[in-house]
């Protein structure tokens, strides 16, 4: 275990217990906690979804989960749907976003964010990141709006929130949709308020990596009766409430989750809070810790956040503390000592071919060229970000040590 004192970053290399990338002894063999965890209760919700013989449309377990993830979240309402990038670009429609018209979105996210507005056939405008949270920069956001904005998807990267304060005030002044891509957040809290709470529609993946996990699905919740009616009609074929099974009052699709994903969401939501604490309580160390090594840098807190979902624990890596070695580098001894990290996204979303060619057929072409496009914060973001993933914040404390006991190692080594 590391000292308190952090004797470990400070002392000299001992060329005995080199890295383990150069045969060295690694500092952990363990693996960290793995993702998805499986409970006994898992195994008995699933039962039950299976032996009910409705495992699609008409089950009693997605209206239950619905109504519990809203009022975890604080929302009245919330609708269950196939997956996050489905219920992102049904918030959009239900917003009422027609073809043409702008949606203000970070660079430095999936590309589902940015894909979602360009399958309604909108136009995605990239807004610059704070360089120390890595979320959509408030201040940029005023500048990119056009008579042809209509709405803004800021997104609470890593689990993060972003600052909705600031976000809603610059909607409300411009009359703009706020749809919170929350993706990252299951459980993070922006001044003591649940994300998905905060803006017009929220939308949550339950992909197989996400801290509330399915294998797929997703979800939107809102506060609007309006709004839920339409995304309700439009997972389910636009039949409207009341209508008969035949009868489709507006443009729909199948977007419906199964019985069996809101089996397995039950169980896992039992969870989730515990969890959620976990990894904010570890995240606070780390970055405590991590902050005292020269060249890495957490990304900020304290600036409204209560509770970080930590779903990616980011912080950034400077060459220059480590003898120049690069983030590739720095990344492969790392993972020898037994610490699984990443680089994460490598480009900005306009920065994908498609978005490069123009290619964006069947839909609309956007009237922006994305070669001409430059946010310099994401950019960097690109090049110096290092990501944990959700799961290793889910161990005990020591395995925290470790973490930085390994970083502390490389950068001995590099030295």
């Amino acid at each position: 275990m590391i000292s308190e004192t952090l004797d470990v970053i400070e002392a000299p290399f001992n060329t005995k217990a080199g890295l383990a990338v150069d045969g060295g002894t690694p500092v952990r063999t363990e693996p960290f906690p793995g993702w998805p965890i499986v409970e006994d209760s898992d195994r008995e919700r699933l039962l039950q979804a299976l032996e009910s013989g409705v495992w699609g449309i008409n089950g009693s377990l997605k209206p239950e989960f619905e109504e519990k993830l809203a009022a975890y979240v604080g929302t009245r309402y919330s609708a269950t749907v196939a997956n996050g990038s489905v219920s992102l670009r049904l918030a959009l429609i239900a917003a009422g976003i027609q073809a043409g018209e702008e949606v203000i979105v970070p660079p430095y996210t999936f590309i589902a964010t940015a894909n979602a507005v360009l399958e309604s056939n909108a136009t995605p405008v990239f807004v610059d990141i704070e360089p120390d949270t890595y979320n959509l920069d408030p201040e940029l956001i005023e500048a990119a709006i056009t008579p042809r904005t209509r709405a803004i998807i800021p997104v609470h990267l890593g689990g993060l929130p972003a600052d909705m304060d600031r976000i809603n005030a610059v909607a409300k002044r411009r009359g703009l949709t706020v749809i919170e891509d929350a993706a990252h957040a299951h459980g993070a809290e922006w001044k003591g308020r649940k994300v998905g709470s905060l803006g017009d529609m929220a939308s949550f993946s339950f992909q197989s990596s996400k801290n509330l996990a399915s294998g797929e699905g997703g979800l939107v919740t809102t506060n609007d009766e309006n709004l839920i009616e339409r995304l309700r009609a439009l997972r389910s074929c636009g039949r409207l409430s009341g209508d008969a099974w035949y009868d489709h009052g507006i443009l729909g699709g199948n977007y419906r989750l199964s019985e069996l994903q809101a089996a397995l969401l039950l169980s896992q939501f039992e969870r989730l809070d515990e969890q959620a604490a976990r990894r904010d309580a570890n995240g606070l160390y780390l970055n405590e810790r991590l902050s005292q090594i020269d060249g890495i840098t957490p990304l900020k807190r304290g600036g409204g956040e209560t509770r970080h979902a930590y779903h990616l624990y980011t912080f950034k890596y400077s060459p220059e503390a480590f003898g120049g070695w690069s983030r590739e580098r720095f990344l492969e001894a790392l993972n020898a000592e037994g610490i699984p990290a990443t680089s994460g996204y490598y480009k900005p979303i306009y920065r994908q071919p498609f978005f490069q060619r123009g290619d964006f057929a069947p839909y609309q072409k956007p009237d922006i060229d994305y070669n001409q496009v430059s946010c310099p914060v994401g950019e960097q973001a690109c090049r110096e970000a290092v990501w944990l993933h959700q799961s290793m914040l889910l161990a005990e404390r020591a395995d925290m040590d470790d973490i930085i006991e390994a970083v502390a190692k490389v950068q001995r080594a590099a030295r």
